[in-house]
């Protein structure tokens, strides 16, 4: 396989998009607020009975209540930047584990590291028959590596190793960091629009029992546009999960192979990984960082890998890789 063409332009890529997903949250953030806003004025009868000037008015009240939304966000940000580990650990059940525990893995680690120059990140194990991994961190020196102990049983030397220069790869690439950012901001998005979703649910179910209307019957106007801003936001942040494009895997894939020069190790890990990489309890932001994620039948169509059989082709064609099975 040929050096990883376009680095430099995938890393640059990558800062770009962690850069816009940064800017573009406090406009989206503002949009949820202002549907918030449309919903208290249809439900409240708040509202002047009129529908431009009704619009008008939940603009005014987004924009001076947008100082404290903003204030929220950014403790949010800062609490899951400087605990993001923590919470992606109790997700999925990660445990760190040192060199006496685990030296297999933790040499194996270690040995690639030197090979590049890199700072060696921190080591994590789930405890789960599943098959699979995944890299987190900021940046290099404040980086970690998680496997399952399915893969770690499953694998023969070679092929953890392969794993595990897989993904090394994703944290030089700075896949890790942009990863992160978009699950702390779909993250909050998602739990703004869910606070939203049940005020209206809560809202129908009050005035069902005979609560007050809008003065002039503008509630319900009111209320579509607020369902169509809150539905908006909920596609976006489900984009955003899809948004990172399925190149890094393979560019990951290729970088695997020059670290460790053996294609066969990286094509055997993925043949034995393949219909047994399912964490079920992982959340569906976090599965996006691993190693491979299956997914349903619809998110097949926009998913954030690609299938195994593609990169596995990928390497059999530009790396020489040769398939252990017929």
């Amino acid at each position: 396989m040929t050096p990883a063409v376009g680095l430099r332009t995938h890393i640059w890529n990558n800062n770009l998009k962690s850069i816009l997903l940064l800017v573009g949250f406090p406009f989206l953030l503002l949009a949820l607020l202002y549907a918030g806003m449309l919903l208290w004025l249809a439900y409240e009868g708040s509202g002047t009975g009129q529908f431009d000037r009704d619009v008008a008015l939940a603009g005014q009240n987004t924009l001076q209540l947008a100082p404290f939304a903003f204030i929220a966000a950014l403790i949010w940000f800062a609490i899951a930047w400087l605990f993001y580990q923590r919470m992606i650990d109790a997700a999925v059940g990660a445990k760190e584990v040192t060199r006496e525990s685990e030296p297999r893995l933790w040499n194996l680690l270690e040995n690639l590291c030197i090979a590049r120059g890199l700072t060696m990140p921190s080591l994590r194990i789930i405890e789960t028959s599943a098959m699979n991994a995944y890299a987190s961190g900021l940046s290099p020196k404040r980086s970690a590596v998680t496997v399952t102990r399915g893969l770690m049983d499953g694998l023969d030397d070679d092929e953890l190793e392969a794993v595990l220069a897989h993904e090394l790869t994703h944290i030089l690439n700075r896949d890790v960091r942009l990863l992160v950012i978009a699950v702390i901001f779909a993250g909050v998005i998602s739990f703004v629009g869910e606070i939203l979703a049940r005020g209206l649910f809560r809202g129908s179910m009050v005035r069902a029992g005979g609560a007050r209307r809008g003065r002039s019957g503008n509630a319900g106007v009111l209320i579509i546009v607020a369902l169509g801003i809150i539905a908006l936001a909920w596609v976006l942040a489900i984009l955003i999960r899809f948004a990172m494009s399925r190149t890094r895997e393979y560019m990951a894939d290729t970088g695997a192979v020059e670290l460790t020069r053996n294609p066969d190790g990286m094509i055997g890990a993925l043949q034995k990984i393949s219909g047994r990489t399912e964490l079920e309890d992982a959340p569906a932001e976090i599965k996006q960082m691993f190693l491979h994620d299956t997914g349903s039948a619809f998110a097949g169509l926009i998913a954030t890998h690609p299938s195994i059989d593609k990169r596995i082709d990928a390497l059999q064609r530009y790396a020489s890789g040769v398939s252990s099975v017929d």
